[in-house]
């Protein structure tokens, strides 16, 4: 009889997907971090990204930094519909869901921090919602980058909606541009020696912020 208590294979991501809204009005907002995650991993590999009707998506593929096959996606269904993007492309490529690794924003986690994971709910994000729902599993990596809640912990659903699509401060850009920087080592840890290994190193990392610019 197979042991199913067994340590998990290693997994290594094949596409990396960023969550967000496309359009200008979107650009740099907090809800938008993944698809700068996404540009910030074709920058740093050279891979040339452009529009993709079959999947919906901004999408590219080439080498990582280890010499690997890695195809980035950022879809244009916006947030709610995300899912139907992912499918599209891991049908194409006949990829199994654990092979792929989804960058989005969390109101859970503070400014500063980022939080690797090999499965698990959406947690009320409507992009990761989307995602397991096309999946049909919630059995595959994810990365998520702190945006920190509402200053207003009473808020409403306004509130909240205000916060998701509203810009990061001067402090807050500063300390998002070193999160990337860390997104960048942890998903290059992720493609070389799996996701639990990135996960042990970058889970309990913070980026502080700067008092002078506060």
């Amino acid at each position: 009889m197979t042991d199913t208590s067994a340590a998990p294979e290693l997994v290594i991501p094949q596409l990396i997907v960023g969550l967000g809204n496309p359009g200008a009005k979107y650009d740099k907002t907090r809800h938008n971090i993944g698809f700068e995650a996404i540009d910030l991993l074709a920058r740093s590999w050279g891979i040339s990204m452009s529009e993709n009707r079959k999947f919906q998506a901004v999408f590219g593929e080439g080498r990582g930094p280890h010499g690997e096959k890695i195809r980035l996606l950022k879809p244009l269904t916006y947030m709610n519909l995300s899912g139907q993007s992912i499918r599209a492309a891991t049908d194409w490529f006949k990829l199994p869901p654990e092979s792929v690794l989804v960058i989005y924003d969390d109101m859970d986690l503070a400014v500063g921090k980022i939080r690797l994971r090999l499965s698990g709910s959406a947690g009320g994000q409507k992009g990761m919602k989307s995602a397991i729902a096309h999946l049909g599993t919630q059995n595959f990596p994810r990365l998520r980058i702190g945006i920190d809640s509402p200053k207003n912990f009473a808020s409403s659903d306004k509130d909240t909606v205000s916060h998701v699509l509203g810009q990061f401060s001067k402090a807050e850009e500063q300390i998002m541009s070193e999160v990337l920087q860390m997104v960048l080592s942890s998903v290059e840890l992720s493609l070389k020696q799996g996701i639990s290994k990135a996960m042990s190193l970058y889970n309990s990392r913070s980026v502080a912020a700067d008092n002078s610019l506060a």
